[in-house]
């Protein structure tokens, strides 16, 4: 089956990216995980891969072109020959009637999405808000984040509501310079384009009457595998404030996932009777550290500059193992790709190299994004996140009890923070 390849977004307030070079000639065979381009942004030159296998074919963009997020670019088809016509260009909402500013667009948040669920909306239509104010919440496959609106004014227009699947690049809201006269609020039920004509179906076919029975009940929304509960941050927060466990909602039924309209449903749940302390529910460990000052780009700089050591993510995952403990392994994941160093047990940072083996620990880099929080919970290791906080960091731990104590998850934050601050004292 046909793959349309699209421009990603890269960075939170990224529309557009320069396509500086392709990879892969039109009609060569790719397989799935291929360096397919290179794009570039304000921020960064990245590879990006191909998310299906076949052969590349309709190539619309030229090396050196800018391109909107989103926008299609080429196609994996099944043969190298495939016939028809090029990629349509991305249906996008109507723009009528909506007030002049400038449009916030579904983030990407990892390769592979290609769109996002608006889990709601955190600020009043018609308010003032901030570039780094919260915006709304985006569901995808792997998390609930929460988005900053990237520009600073009024909002608006909001072009999807609670429940839309928006896809990346699309404009999600539009923030005025201005207060607007009037906003306008619409899904995305109102920005669907009317269908192309074309043969009309053939009406269905009238079943026979059936026996009279009792409308069957609304079958669950699909639940997640493994035990990740999927919720809101802002519910997050404010369960574990109260001492609510979100296990309860599950085991309950109530269909995932949960955001803060479920609160009065969790709290209005029986009290439980006292659980027997081997089959009491263990809450994840999360922890908050922020850095002043940002020690670790110039402390790159001097290394490449001073001892020859070009490669930033191995500095990076030195000084996160060193924080950890032992000989362990390092995964930098940045926008959904993984880089794994094996980090021996010295401070030695020329002796880190690049590695196969699955992660001990998984630092996740935002710094290039617009992000301030993140609550995604336990995965299957301990992973640090990253972010930029004006001209310091900000640094979140999250992990389960069972991967590292609460005095272990402790140092290895403080350590970190530490070394981010002042990689130098790694030194001493």
């Amino acid at each position: 089956m046909p793959h349309d390849v699209t421009m990603p977004q890269l960075g939170m307030a990224q529309d557009a990216g320069r396509l500086t070079q392709w990879l892969k000639a039109p009609g060569d065979a790719v397989t799935k995980g291929d360096a397919l381009f290179e794009v570039e942004t304000d921020k960064a030159t990245m590879e990006v891969e191909a998310q299906a296998s076949g052969f590349l074919t309709h190539v619309t963009a030229a090396e050196g072109e800018d391109v909107p997020v989103g926008q299609v670019i080429a196609r994996i088809s099944d043969s190298a020959d495939a016939a028809g016509d090029s990629p349509a260009p991305n249906d996008s909402p109507a723009q009528d009637n909506l007030p002049e500013g400038r449009e916030v667009t579904m983030p990407q948040l990892g390769m592979a999405q290609d769109s996002g669920v608006l889990v709601g909306w955190l600020v009043e239509l018609g308010a003032e808000v901030g570039a780094d104010d919260l915006l709304f919440e985006v569901e995808t496959d792997k998390a609930t984040m929460e988005v900053p609106a990237g520009i600073a004014g009024y909002l608006a227009a909001t072009l999807a509501q609670a429940g839309d699947a928006v896809p990346v690049g699309q404009a999600v809201a539009v923030i005025a310079a201005n207060r607007p006269d009037n906003t306008v609020a619409r899904g995305m039920a109102a920005a669907a384009p009317p269908p192309k004509a074309g043969k009309e179906p053939e009406p269905a076919k009238a079943a026979p009457p059936a026996a009279s029975k009792p409308a069957a009940p609304h079958a669950p929304a699909p639940q997640p595998a493994g035990d990740r509960i999927l919720a809101s941050p802002k519910l997050r927060r404010v369960a574990l404030e109260k001492g609510l466990d979100l296990a309860r909602l599950v085991q309950a039924g109530h269909p995932q996932p949960y955001h803060m309209r479920d609160l009065e449903v969790l709290e209005g749940l029986p009290a439980e009777a006292p659980a027997s302390q081997t089959g009491m529910a263990v809450q994840a460990i999360r922890l908050d550290a922020e850095c002043a000052q940002d020690g670790f780009v110039p402390f790159a700089l001097w290394a490449a500059e001073a001892q020859g050591m070009t490669d930033a993510d191995a500095l990076l995952a030195g000084l996160a193992g060193a924080s950890l403990g032992g000989a362990v392994t390092v995964a930098i994941e940045r926008f959904g790709q993984q880089r794994a160093f094996a980090v021996p047990d010295h401070r030695h940072l020329s002796a880190v190299t690049e590695c196969d083996a699955a992660p001990d620990l998984r630092l996740r880099d935002l710094r290039a994004t617009h992000l301030r929080t993140v609550t995604i919970g336990a995965e299957d290791v301990p992973v640090l996140t990253l972010m930029q906080a004006g001209a310091g960091l900000a640094l979140v731990l999250e992990c389960s009890p069972d991967q590292l104590a609460p005095d272990g998850a402790i140092a290895l934050l403080s350590e970190f923070a530490g070394r981010m601050q002042d990689p130098l004292r790694h030194l001493l």
